[in-house]
């Protein structure tokens, strides 16, 4: 009896604490939700507050209710990745916003984060006003990041770096932006004329054009030219690409050969460039009144058909077609070609570095980190975003109407590289919608096939831009035998460069532009390189190389 009372002791301890073992399991279970804020899902949701500053647009409409204080897209933010938008202040304009960045640096008043300019962004600097963001890019932002901001090899992170130091989010751009030949087509057919190669060809062209009148205007010139040629922001109706056919570039900072720097304004080639422009000027294939015809009104000679020859980027077409596309129908056939070259050496088209401005970190900023994750969220909904995520283009109702509510993103940055001259052209050509990858490929392929299939005339122009005799399509070859020519100066202003640019740049235009006019001689431009050089191009060219000295890869 005693040994089964022990046995069934045993047992029943056994029982107990299996019962007992079992009740824990369950009892943890139970009260596993309780611990859920400690995963990184609910982390995700904690809101963190970020000052920045903003400037009204007058592009920017906002839905009814909504305004910079309260709307859709900083609400998407909120809810997103937990970052809370406020605005330190709002300008009226872009004019204004700038004025008042000044304003709020000179008095050390600067919201958690704001865009500022490369002499600003250096200033900063110096002032111990804004964050060494190394580590806390590094840390925060996401491998997609990183290899975004890293396409053109470092650059433009590297213009935001100090002493080692990363200073600021470039506010990146395509800095391969090459610049383009537009020549009349039907013209060419009409007097029997080869298209341009070289620029002997061009040169001919133009004077056929002007002699010839295809136009039938009795006003005709060769070349389309407004006020401002040298200027590179003339993004069509400008000279630089002519310069660019001669091996001459505007305001660049190029090799000499001896491991220095020299300014692009004062080299010989300049000279050859002028003495052709000064030829064309004679023969009246350039119009006398360019100097004071700005853009659209110089571009109206292409409209009314009284010029045939343009140079421009990519997006000229969309100018052209204002003349060449009237009542559905193609009224003018325009052909884009590579720039051409003045001898046996392929003409470089100069580039800038597809950055003038920066994003910037107060050093009092609490949530540097929230900043790096508007950057990484901004790059994943511009690129590829999910349909719910549509409201950072269109807003609440995720519908186009015009309302351009990705201006309310408050820091932007674009793509330094596209394959669009890889994709697009062949896309077009065998109408096959499946090797598309980007948006920007799908809503330019449906705007061409629009206008190949004839449901929309309008849309000429972009099968001028991407289709397969294309702007875009003439992109991989420059772009895989590197026919172009970048900055080598991405510092900030020198100090002399500050104080003496502008001077030296109009300086430089008043010449140019008596040249060009047949005002003065050609051998002008030899006095114009002494006077550069004494009104302190000399001592700026100094300043160049010591930095370049510290910058060289």
């Amino acid at each position: 009896m005693k040994k089964k009372s022990r046995i069934l002791l045993i047992v029943a301890l056994i029982l107990s604490l299996t019962i007992t073992a079992c009740g824990k399991t369950t009892n943890e279970g139970e009260k596993q939700p309780e611990k859920q804020p400690e995963t990184p899902v609910e982390q995700k949701n904690e809101v963190i507050e970020v000052s920045t500053v903003s400037a009204s647009d007058q592009y920017l409409k906002f839905d009814e209710g909504e305004s910079f204080e309260k709307n859709s897209v900083y609400d998407a933010y909120e809810k997103d990745i937990g970052v809370k938008l406020t605005n330190k202040w709002v300008s009226a304009d872009d004019v204004q916003f700038k004025e008042k960045v000044k304003m709020s640096i000179a008095s050390n008043d600067l919201p958690d984060f704001m865009k500022v300019n490369a002499t600003q962004l250096k200033e900063l600097t110096e002032a111990d006003m804004i964050m060494d963001i190394t580590d806390v890019y590094d840390k925060n932002a996401t491998d997609e990041t990183k290899k975004f901001l890293s396409m053109d090899g470092g650059m433009q992170l590297k213009t935001a770096t100090f002493d080692g130091k990363l200073m600021g989010i470039p506010s990146s751009y395509n800095p391969y932006q090459y610049q383009f030949l537009y020549v009349r087509t039907d013209w060419l057919k009409k007097l029997n004329l080869p298209e341009p190669k070289t620029m002997a060809d061009l040169l001919t062209i133009a004077e056929a054009f002007k002699t010839k009148d295809p136009g039938g205007t009795g006003k005709p010139h060769g070349i389309a030219i407004s006020k401002d040629p040298f200027n590179q922001s003339t993004a069509v109706t400008g000279l630089i690409a002519f310069l660019n056919s001669y091996h001459a570039y505007e305001n660049l900072w190029m090799e000499d050969g001896n491991g220095n720097l020299v300014n692009s304004d004062i080299q010989p080639q300049v000279k050859d460039a002028l003495k052709a422009l000064q030829e064309m000027f004679k023969k009246g294939l350039i119009d006398p009144e360019f100097v004071v015809k700005d853009v659209e009104k110089a571009a109206e000679l292409l409209y009314n058909n009284n010029a045939g020859i343009v140079y421009g980027q990519s997006w000229v077409p969309a100018q052209l077609a204002k003349g060449a596309v009237k009542d559905g129908k193609v009224v003018q056939e325009w052909g884009v070609f590579p720039i051409p070259s003045v001898d046996s050496e392929p003409a470089r088209s100069q580039i800038g570095l597809g950055v003038d401005e920066y994003y910037v970190i107060s050093k009092q900023a609490k949530h540097p980190e929230g900043v790096i994750k508007l950057l990484n969220h901004w790059i994943v909904v511009d690129n590829h975003p999910t349909p719910e995520q549509k409201v950072y283009e269109y807003g609440k109702d995720l519908k186009e109407k015009g309302n351009n509510y990705w201006l309310l993103s408050p820091l932007r940055v674009g793509k330094q590289k596209d394959n669009n001259g890889e994709i697009l052209p062949r896309a077009i050509e065998n109408k096959d919608e499946s090797i598309l990858e980007t948006k920007d490929h799908k809503t330019r392929y449906e705007r061409a096939m629009k206008y190949v299939d004839g449901t929309d005339i309008n849309m000429w122009w972009e099968y001028l831009i991407s289709g397969p005799k294309g702007a875009y399509s003439l992109v991989p070859e420059i772009q895989n035998n590197k026919q172009y020519l970048q900055n080598k100066f991405y510092g900030a202003p020198t100090p002399t460069m500050a104080d003496r640019q502008e001077i030296l740049k109009k300086k430089r235009d008043e010449v140019y532009f008596k040249i060009m006019m047949n005002q003065v001689s050609v051998d002008e431009f030899d006095k114009f390189v002494e006077e550069w050089k004494k009104l302190g191009g000399d001592e700026m060219t100094k300043e160049v190389n010591e930095w370049y000295a510290t910058h060289k890869q």
